[in-house]
């Protein structure tokens, strides 16, 4: 058996109400409840926050929040493994064994059940402890560079600087949607960015990671031009 755990808790500082906060119509957190509806793959939908006025927005729209999580689990230190794993182990207290937990971040309007059904049958069918949503970086990052405090900047890798763009490997980060794990990779805490790991590419207009509203604005303009691409096609 699956289960979808949605982990959105109240004190977004950048954003205010971010996980709930109107998005072309609707709470933002209800894009992930609804593409892990369509999914059909999990006996339950969890939100865990500690939020009440989170939790009644995501029963709203499909989710269960049988629990309120603590704030010690919810400030800004706490990771999202630590969450899952406080999930997990509510439901082992209740008898419900889960092999298959996936993650899904509440902020993330472009994720859709596609995506999370092809990433379901990697981690089932093939080796794997994580597989989760990730996108191809736009520009190399061998050729990054810093800017010093004297406002001087210097190449990260220096000896790329003579290579040829399409001559580098392609590079990867995560796009912040979905993370499927097995139980055991959740409990033990194994690294997701490693090698038991692997992705399930999506656009890199997909992957905005919403953190300021600036990020919240460009995810809201995305939105508009495709669904207004899907209308006309």
């Amino acid at each position: 058996m699956n289960i979808a755990i949605i982990p959105a808790r109240g004190g977004s500082k950048r954003i205010h109400k971010k996980n709930i906060k109107i998005f072309h119509g609707r709470p933002i957190i209800s894009y992930s409840i609804n593409a892990a509806k369509e999914s059909k793959l999990f006996e339950k939908i969890i939100c865990s926050t500690d939020d009440e006025e989170i939790a009644k927005i995501a029963i709203k729209y499909g989710a269960e929040c049988p629990f309120l999580r603590s704030s010690e689990l919810s400030d800004d230190h706490s990771s999202t493994t630590d969450v899952i794993n406080h999930s997990i182990d509510y439901f082992t207290k209740q008898k419900k064994e889960y092999k298959l937990i996936c993650c899904i971040y509440p902020a993330a309007p472009f994720i859709n059940s596609t995506k999370i059904i092809e990433s379901y049958n990697k981690i089932k069918n093939e080796n794997w402890g994580y597989v989760f949503s990730a996108s191809k970086s736009p520009v190399s990052i061998f050729r990054a560079f810093e800017k010093k405090s004297n406002n001087s900047i210097q190449m990260l890798n220096p000896d790329y600087f003579f290579k040829r763009t399409q001559d580098l490997s392609s590079t990867y980060f995560d796009a912040g949607q979905f993370y499927w794990g097995k139980k055991e990779s959740w409990i033990n805490k194994i690294n997701i960015f490693d090698k038991y790991s692997t992705i399930v590419e999506i656009p890199y207009y997909e992957s905005i990671d919403i953190d300021t509203i600036e990020d919240w604005k460009a995810a809201e303009l995305f939105y508009e031009k495709k669904y207004q691409d899907e209308k006309n096609t």
